[in-house]
């Protein structure tokens, strides 16, 4: 291949449609989902009163101090705000896993649709799928982009670490998540009135906490990241050796077809 062709080009029209992709995604899943959480203070307060309604009927004057049955409604009021609270955690937690991960298909799959362009044998494009997605920006940067120091990065990378941790819980991704980003795992006493931040010395993933804003940073920076992609990377523009992951891939390809890498 000339060092003038094209080994990896960005249509303006797809990356168009990326990012209207993305920003549906996550407009609607707002809308759709995390809009309907809006008011769960309020509904705390009304299961409190449905269950002190639910209690009457048991209530005997001569026997029962009317206490009890009040702090019991108060218990399930209780209840019912925490587990409600939780499944919006969750459920913010699932929108953002929802469009890094819908992100990362769609990188590896215009990666491998550029590359079988000029390389049709099967084990790079193999690999592109399986390879984690630190090894996808070494690639990238083998391109003269210098991904990692976008100021935009740390998002993505803080976004595809907490989607580690909420899908695969205690593990190597909890440990480089409160390594690097501390504040998404933050101790229970910080939500403790009279505490300032605590440091988590024992985090779990239990202890993951994004909030709202948290969200909208993230589904920037895969806008931000769509928006950056080079339109044309040619062969001549790739002055350093691609990964290691990549060469391997490419001289099994050769060596099948019995070509000299």
């Amino acid at each position: 291949m000339s060092d003038n062709h094209v080994c990896y080009q960005m249509w303006h029209g797809h990356r168009d449609a990326l990012i209207r992709a993305h920003d549906f995604y996550v407009s609607q899943a707002k809308a759709r989902l995390l809009t309907r959480f809006g008011n769960i203070e309020a509904e705390a307060d009304q299961a409190a009163k449905d269950a002190l309604e639910a209690y009457k009927p048991r209530f005997d004057p001569d026997r029962h101090d009317p206490s009890d049955f009040y702090e019991s409604a108060q218990d399930v009021g209780l209840e019912f705000y925490e587990l409600l609270t939780d499944m919006r955690e969750d459920t913010r937690l699932g929108v953002i896993a929802g469009f890094f991960q819908q992100w990362e298909k769609k990188l590896r799959q215009w990666l491998a649709d550029e590359t079988i362009k000029w390389h049709r044998d099967g084990e790079v494009t193999t690999s592109i799928w399986k390879v984690k997605i630190e090894d996808l920006v070494d690639l990238i940067e083998s391109w003269g982009w210098a991904l990692r120091q976008e100021p935009w990065f740390k998002d993505l990378d803080c976004c595809r670490m907490v989607v580690n941790v909420h899908k695969h819980g205690d593990g190597p991704s909890l440990n480089a998540l409160a390594l690097a980003y501390p504040q998404y795992l933050p101790s229970p006493f910080s939500a403790m009135q009279g505490f300032g931040p605590v440091s988590n010395n024992n985090p779990s993933h239990e202890h993951l906490t994004v909030n709202d804003n948290d969200l909208d940073v993230f589904a920037g920076s895969i806008v931000e990241f769509w928006r950056a992609v080079p339109e044309n990377v040619t062969f001549g523009q790739i002055k350093v050796s691609p990964p290691a992951w990549f060469e391997k891939a490419y001289n099994k390809d050769a060596n099948k077809v019995g070509l000299t890498p």
